[in-house]
């Protein structure tokens, strides 16, 4: 009995070394097997980088602000008489914009008229009889004075009447009414704004890195929206003398002829200050940058090999450090050489070593002055 127990106990051990055995070559042929697998590649677009001259510019951000912007008020209160003007309509200085009820000015006019007409008689008269030694000289100063405060009690009130007649204080471009006929308005009561709209001026941040290369007469481009086809020239009239501490950038004023008054105080626009000679730089479709927070980078195609050396096309990692771009292009300062070819679209499903197979019947956008398309 004992040896029968022995005996099947050896031959399952036996067994079972067996079944091990088996096993443990299949799982290492599976092992070998997939160490040598590779992922089939991945289709791509690729461009060839190149050299490119572009001008040295600077690109910011700016706002549009009148030459010379207000809210014409009123000075003095009154009744709103007539008005002059329409909402939105060119206006020139001196142009009379809305009248306030002077009757009551004009009354005390003649009034003070007629006082002014008699105290000129009355130091007339006082003049002959000084001459002649009738009169002392302390009514004749009284005369004198008399006269003089009586032109003056006119003029104050001549000026009491202009001021109640609101002129455009210059040439320019009038915004929306906002009085009425009879409306009584009190002292600083706003009745229209008015902007000076050609020259214009161009305000923008620019970081205090490039304090050194902004001057006053440097030229400036500027365009209303991204990828519109107008754009303005002017150039840099003023720099401010702080910078702001909050954002370390300091404010550079540019004037820019607006014929037509296409832009506008207030509007949003985008500048570039031409800084100096131009630069020789790599470029590449923005497209092909893998933008992140490590830092930025790009697929360079290259002849790699697998673990068993054996050599395929595939892409190498490279981190490039990025200077201005223009359009859908990208200027890149380091990481790229001329030459290289770049992958261009599928990028963000590569991994450093990847094989790849290149398909450039579809290109992404290269253009330094793309256009808006319809869609």
């Amino acid at each position: 009995m004992a040896k029968r127990m022995i005996l099947t106990v050896v031959v399952m051990a036996a067994l079972v070394t067996g079944l091990g055995f088996v096993k443990f070559r299949q799982v290492k042929a599976s092992i070998a097997e997939h160490s040598s697998f590779q992922p089939p590649p991945e289709a791509v677009t690729t461009i060839v980088a190149h050299k490119d001259r572009w001008p040295a510019t600077l690109e910011a951000i700016g706002s549009v602000t009148a030459v010379q912007g207000v809210t014409v008020s009123a000075d003095l209160p009154g009744i709103v008489q007539s008005i002059n003007f329409e909402s939105g309509k060119e206006v020139h200085a001196g142009d009379v914009l809305v009248q306030l009820d002077t009757r009551e000015e004009k009354a005390q006019l003649a009034d003070a008229e007629a006082a002014r007409d008699l105290t000129k008689l009355n130091f007339a008269r006082m003049q002959r009889l000084a001459n002649e030694g009738v009169i002392s000289r302390m009514d004749f100063d009284k005369a004198e004075a008399d006269q003089r405060q009586a032109e003056a009690k006119v003029a104050t009130i001549k000026a009491t009447i202009e001021r109640k007649t609101i002129r455009a204080p210059f040439t320019g471009m009038l915004g929306i009414r906002q009085v009425n006929l009879g409306q009584y308005l009190s002292g600083g009561n706003s009745i229209v704004p008015l902007q000076s709209l050609d020259p214009i001026y161009v305000t923008v941040s620019v970081p205090q890195q490039a304090s050194r290369q902004v001057h006053v007469g440097q030229q400036i481009e500027v365009t209303p929206n991204e990828g519109a086809s107008q754009s303005f020239t002017g150039r840099v009239t003023a720099i401010d003398s702080v910078v702001d501490e909050s954002t370390r950038n300091f404010q550079v004023q540019a004037t820019l002829p607006n014929p037509g008054g296409k832009l506008r105080p207030g509007m949003f626009v985008q500048a570039r200050l031409a800084l100096g000679s131009d630069a020789d730089i790599v470029s590449v479709p923005s497209s092909a940058i893998s933008f992140a927070p490590y830092g930025d980078s790009v697929f360079v195609l290259a002849d790699l090999k697998d673990p068993a050396g054996h050599t395929y096309r595939g892409v190498r990692q490279e981190f490039v450090k990025l200077g201005p771009s223009r359009g859908d292009q990208v200027a890149v300062l380091s990481g790229v050489n001329a030459g290289d070819e770049v992958v261009t679209s599928g990028a963000f499903k590569l991994r450093n070593g990847a094989a790849v197979q290149v398909n450039n019947k579809v290109q992404p956008s290269n253009s330094t002055a793309p256009k808006v398309e319809d869609r």
